[in-house]
């Protein structure tokens, strides 16, 4: 004969007690509704306390270390009332770390915000860089010959500040040389204009550095991202010390040779457009890169495609010839910058020829005047190919036509060749389109610029165009290049959602066990 199983009064009154918090109708033996109604009725508080919540609203934690890794078995364990009441135990025992955790780390993905103020700020490098073109071009540059970054953004309030200003001025070689004959009037026109230009680069730099610093702080970017902004912002109180560094060029004697009207170092007005340039491409590029990731993430199964559609090796030419594009137009931009700074434009204002024939004498290209050294003048060919204005005008039309060229010959090579074309995202196609109607549009404006004699409003086109197309040639390489972490966010995002699917089918198709209704 079989022992009848008891079981143990404190276990059934627990096993009572959470079969009415957790199921109304579930099942209990009659032995143990007998037990229960033998004890004394004690007052049931109907107040919320952390120990009736554990048993009213169960939270979401790690599971117990004793729970069985099983699914069956899991089920089966929270559908008893033993079970549900060891685990609600379990729970509040042991501590859960995911939101210390969450709230202290860096995200996988920069918020969308951040890109939209990077672009914002990109396109504010951008006017600010055409807006310097039209100073220099006014010949502007030079009227404010003190490097106030504090106080200086306040500009004259009152005559007698003004007529202070003007003498500062009038000490310049440029007011001695070439602006002898100013007055108050012209003076304060010339001087709004730099003015402006030094504000708007210090409104730059403010609007760029609190939204990083809040950004941060609140955890909107990830680490590879705020070291990032770490970088521009470097960069970009760099550019201003850079800006004077090239005025003070134009405010000394001895820095320009004798005779020549005064004017900033080509050296150091390249080196300031150069910066500039950076600092935009990389907050475009920054920009563009959150919103693709976050376009990724959106069907990670579709983003993984794509990626792996840009990782094939047939589009391996294209890519380095999209790399190789990127440096030719940029140094493209830099001989013009060097043009803009010898004036070189004022000189063989037709195209393409330059005087009898597509080139100028060898003695014009080639002139010992610019030689710093005795014979045989080892210097004379940098010399001349970065300071005589023959040269550096020749030298930018060779590269103009090469980028010109090279612009066509990858939007042909997209276009005809049939494992480019068949492998290579619509998006992209696109992009390398733009960017024929963007380098054409930039030939046009350069050779108008040159017959026209270097008017202002063409002059800052064609500078506004050096700046289009390199944007052009950065959203094509955002299109085609694929980086590593991107890869990986989305790699993680994909195993996420089927993790995530899995146990949507397992909780589907489970079957409680038999008793438990």
């Amino acid at each position: 004969m079989a022992t009848p199983f008891v079981i143990p009064p404190l276990p059934s009154r627990l096993a009572f007690r959470a079969s009415q918090l957790f199921q109304k109708d579930a099942f209990v033996c009659r032995r143990c509704m007998h037990q229960q109604s033998k004890q004394p009725h004690a007052f049931r508080s109907t107040r919320r306390t952390p120990f009736l919540d554990a048993f009213r609203q169960p939270r979401r934690s790690v599971q117990s270390r004793w729970q069985s890794s099983s699914p069956t078995a899991q089920s089966s364990s929270i559908s008893s009332p033993l079970g549900a009441l060891s685990q609600s135990i379990s729970r509040d025992a042991r501590p859960s770390h995911s939101s210390t955790t969450s709230s202290s780390s860096w995200p996988e993905t920069s918020h969308k915000s951040v890109a939209y103020w990077l672009l914002g700020s990109a396109a504010s490098v951008f006017g600010i860089v055409v807006f310097g073109g039209l100073t220099r071009l006014t010949e502007s540059g030079l009227s404010i010959t003190e490097w106030r970054p504090v106080t200086g953004s306040l500009p004259p309030t009152g005559e007698q500040a003004w007529a202070e200003e003007f003498a500062r001025y009038k000490l310049s070689p440029e007011f001695k040389m070439l602006n002898s004959r100013m007055d108050l009037e012209e003076f304060k026109q010339i001087y709004w204009m730099e003015w402006t230009h030094r504000l708007w680069g210090r409104v730059v730099g403010i609007t760029f550095l609190l939204p990083t610093l809040y950004f941060v702080v609140r955890r909107r970017v990830s680490r590879h991202m705020a070291l990032k902004l770490g970088g521009i912002c470097g960069l970009i109180g760099f550019q201003g010390i850079i800006g004077w560094w090239m005025v003070k060029s134009g405010l000394k004697d001895d820095l320009f040779a004798q005779g020549q009207h005064p004017r900033v170092s080509q050296y150091r007005l390249a080196a300031h457009l150069g910066t500039a340039f950076l600092a935009y491409l990389a907050m475009l590029w920054n920009g563009l890169s959150i919103l693709r990731a976050h376009r990724l993430l959106q069907n990670p199964a579709e983003g993984a495609k794509l990626l792996e559609q840009l990782r094939h090796p047939s589009l391996r030419p294209f890519k380095r010839s999209v790399a190789a594009l990127s440096i030719l137009i940029f140094t493209t931009a830099m001989s013009g910058a060097l043009v803009a700074g010898l004036d070189a434009g004022l000189i063989y204002n037709d195209f393409p020829w330059m005087g009898q024939g597509i080139i100028p004498p060898k003695r014009e290209m080639l002139d010992p005047f610019y030689s710093h050294t005795p014979s045989p003048h080892p210097d004379l060919l940098w010399r001349n190919a970065l300071e005589n204005p023959v040269l550096v005008q020749l030298d930018h039309r060779i590269l103009a036509t090469t980028t010109f060229t090279a612009v066509i010959a990858l939007w042909a090579y997209s276009r005809f060749n049939p494992r480019v074309r068949a492998t290579l995202p619509k998006e992209a196609q696109k992009a390398a389109l733009g960017l024929v109607h963007l380098v054409s549009l930039q030939v046009v404006l350069g050779i108008s610029t040159l017959w026209y004699l270097v008017p202002t409003p063409l002059a800052a086109a064609h500078q506004a165009g050096a700046l289009a197309l390199l944007t052009g040639v950065a959203v094509l390489g955002r299109r085609v290049f694929v980086s590593k972490r991107t890869l990986q966010t989305v790699q993680k995002a994909l195993e996420r959602q089927g993790s995530a699917l899995g146990k949507g089918a397992v909780q589907r198709h489970w079957t409680p066990p038999a008793g438990t209704h």
